[in-house]
């Protein structure tokens, strides 16, 4: 597994996803077993970043992944868990409320990083930070991020956090240039945060084409495999693909071990 490191911080540069785990936007106790099944294959491949939130089948993905680590045998400082903030909770008490409620499903006792799921129209950062602020000063995060936040937002984050801002967690993959075109990208590579990349392959729908099969294939490697090791090799970039199939999920990880050369990253850029 490969690393990205900015100051005081260094994870993998692929983690898993938790979107879908548990249910959608709802709970949905049915697919329990199928949840479970896949956040163990991921523990006992070695993932070690776990992203989920509040959001997720309405907090039922944190209680199965705390249940699945608990059920481990891998320790909780071994692993790294991100979970964010839904945007109708950015008022102060609500924060604080929010992140409480995540911890008591996960079990946990501290967040490593907590993230702004997603701007809202009129909110008051300034309490939302003032919320966040002391939830690090209290021990219960580690470290704060954003998630689909442009620049302007970013650079206002920045300036209400006590601590740095070490994470912008957004759309991107080989199809989805959307946050290179508007320089969320390039600021978060020139100012030491990480960017996150959601929906890496996105959901497993990314449109394949001959230059991608043709690197797949000098590989010995899946399409989704390259598009992923595409993702990756660029600086300051994590990504946190899901999946539920055992294999995919260990296709997932290895993907981070594929070297391509400069003249096939060329290549998948300009496909």
């Amino acid at each position: 597994m490969k690393f990205e490191s900015i100051t005081n911080l260094t994870l993998p540069k692929i983690g898993f996803g938790t979107w879908k785990i548990g249910g959608g936007s709802i709970a949905d106790p049915k697919t329990d077993s199928v949840s479970l099944a896949a956040l163990r294959s991921a523990l006992d491949t070695g993932y070690i970043h776990f992203d989920t939130a509040e959001m997720y089948a309405n907090g039922h993905a944190e209680e199965l992944l705390g249940q699945a680590v608990r059920e481990s045998k891998v320790k909780r400082e071994a692993l790294f868990i991100t979970s964010k903030v839904m945007p109708s909770h950015l008022q102060y008490d609500q924060v604080l409320s929010s992140c409480e409620n995540s911890l008591r499903r996960l079990q946990m006792e501290y967040l490593d990083l907590y993230l702004i799921h997603w701007p809202q129209a009129g909110m008051k950062l300034e309490d939302t930070f003032r919320a966040l602020n002391k939830l690090v000063r209290d021990g219960k995060i580690k470290h704060l991020g954003v998630s689909n936040f442009n620049v302007k937002l970013l650079k206002q984050a920045q300036e209400l956090s006590e601590t740095p801002i070490v994470n912008n967690q957004v759309p991107y993959s080989l199809s989805d240039r959307s946050y290179v075109k508007n320089g969320v990208l390039e600021y978060c590579q020139e100012n030491n945060i990480l960017f996150t990349a959601y929906s890496p392959i996105e959901e497993g729908r990314l449109r394949s084409n001959k230059t991608l099969e043709a690197i797949a294939k000098n590989h010995n490697t899946t399409t989704y495999q390259i598009a992923l090791a595409w993702v990756i090799s660029q600086p300051h970039i994590i990504t946190i693909p899901m999946s539920a199939n055992p294999r995919h999920i260990q296709e997932n990880f290895q993907a981070a071990d594929i070297e391509l050369t400069q003249n096939e990253i060329d290549q998948l850029t300009n496909s």
